[in-house]
């Protein structure tokens, strides 16, 4: 990131019927945000004019061929391509999945140049976007791919950050995913994310447990006892605050999580449905581990009120403003590590 630049913030469209564009337009009209950054958007000028159109948005925007006609103080748009392809708000097809993923693969390969600071990514169909060139269950898979790191998808708010172990993968597969090298590395990249992503100096971790109960002794299974558990005593033993495991039920229920700075899930519902029944809509989605920093909204493509100029804009604005806090953390960070007096030997 240059010191003399505002943070540029890439933004891939996602599903080109989904309420991506429509989130991007609304929240850009507000002048105010072109003081935080300066927003670049991975599109076509034909995409954008016609949302624009049917949305009643009359601020300029600046159509560009590439990262060096980026403007400050205005949307910007790299026209990714130039044909015109048919729209249909609310409904999936073919054309619109292929777009999403043209519009990440630029927004990725800008990121990786530097020509952008945070790369937004808008929600995607996982279904029409897949490809011979996106055969990923998600967003951060193919971004683990692209960008150097190993993630860790952490959904996050101002009261809990929850982190999984495992992500898109089926229920049946999770506990023949699990092992100790796994949890080890979601683990240490949480607390290393707490540490340069979110300026927190001791990291708290709590650690749910696998089976209900946390098998209840090895009644219900016993992952818990023979594989989590000595996992988090050898962090304890190493002076990390690392606790568990826990129940997810009572966990969540009686609201622990307050009592540390992030949450590790096993799986994806066991966190997310959490998460979710706490933060939904305000939520923030953020792949940490990467040498880049990625962020989108807690939710999807909602087909069902695409088009219609009443879309949300609270989870997307929320992805906004932490990615570029996140940004100006990990920056601080690195400041105050690069510097740090070397011990004489």
């Amino acid at each position: 990131m240059s010191d003399n630049r505002i943070i540029r913030v890439g933004i891939s469209v996602g599903d080109l019927n989904g309420v991506g564009i429509e989130l991007i337009l609304k929240t850009f009209e507000d002048k105010r945000m072109y003081d935080l950054c300066t927003p670049v958007v991975y599109a076509s000028d034909k995409v954008i004019s016609f949302y624009k159109k049917q949305l009643k948005f009359n601020y300029p925007i600046n159509f560009i061929a590439n990262a060096e006609g980026i403007e400050e103080g205005k949307l910007n748009v790299i026209k990714v391509w130039e044909e015109m392809v048919e729209l249909q708000p609310g409904t999936p097809t073919q054309i619109s999945g292929q777009k999403a993923f043209e519009s990440l693969a630029a927004a990725t390969e800008s990121l990786n140049k530097d020509e952008i600071d945070v790369l937004l990514t808008a929600p995607i169909s996982k279904d029409n976007i897949q490809s011979e060139e996106f055969s990923f269950p998600g967003h951060t898979e193919y971004l683990e791919s692209k960008i150097d790191g190993e993630s860790l998808m952490i959904l996050m708010s101002n009261d809990i950050k929850v982190g999984l172990v495992t992500g898109h993968i089926p229920v049946t597969e999770v506990s023949k995913t699990l092992n100790k090298d796994l949890i080890c590395k979601k683990i240490d990249i949480m607390y290393q994310s707490l540490l340069q992503d979110f300026g927190v100096s001791k990291p708290k971790i709590a650690v749910l447990g696998l089976n209900p109960h946390c098998g209840d002794h090895g009644v219900i299974g016993k992952e818990d006892d023979e594989l989590i558990r000595p996992i988090l005593e050898e962090y304890q033993e190493g002076g990390k605050l690392v606790y568990g495991p826990y129940a997810a039920d009572g966990f969540f229920g009686n609201r622990s999580y307050l009592k540390f700075d992030a949450v590790i899930s096993m799986y994806h519902d066991q966190g997310l449905v959490g998460f979710k029944a706490i933060s939904f809509g305000e939520g923030v989605n953020f792949t940490a581990g990467l040498s880049k920093v990625r962020v989108s909204p807690d939710h999807g493509t909602a087909f069902d009120v695409a088009g219609k100029g009443v879309a949300n804009t609270s989870s997307f604005q929320e992805a906004l403003y932490k990615g570029i806090s996140i940004i100006k953390k990990r920056k601080e960070y690195q400041n105050l590590t690069a510097n740090t007096l070397k011990t004489k030997k």
